[in-house]
């Protein structure tokens, strides 16, 4: 009788100490999925502000203000256009 008792009181702690480490394993991973979800909320808006950082530097005004400001680019009048010809056309297509 005392074996079967002895028997019954390791399957008991045994039970209990399982019970306790996949007690601890659970509150880990939903903390562990926590955080993910707030990295995920996180990154989510980061993506979203720089979209819009993106659509604001796009621009047509901005795009054109750097084109003039930084290339010194200008618009093309016919004045500054200088029209070319094409040698291979002139000399009738041959090669």
């Amino acid at each position: 009788m005392t074996r079967v008792n002895l028997l019954l009181l390791v399957a008991v702690l045994l039970s209990g100490i399982y019970l306790v480490r996949t007690a601890y394993d659970s509150r880990r991973l939903f903390s562990e999925i926590d955080r993910a979800q707030n990295e995920a909320r996180r990154l989510d808006l980061d993506w979203q502000r720089l979209q819009a950082e993106r659509h604001a530097q796009a621009t047509n005004l901005r795009v054109e203000k750097v084109a003039r400001e930084r290339l010194k680019m200008r618009p093309i009048t016919p004045a500054i256009t200088q029209p070319t010809t094409d040698a291979q056309a002139a000399s009738g297509g041959r090669t």
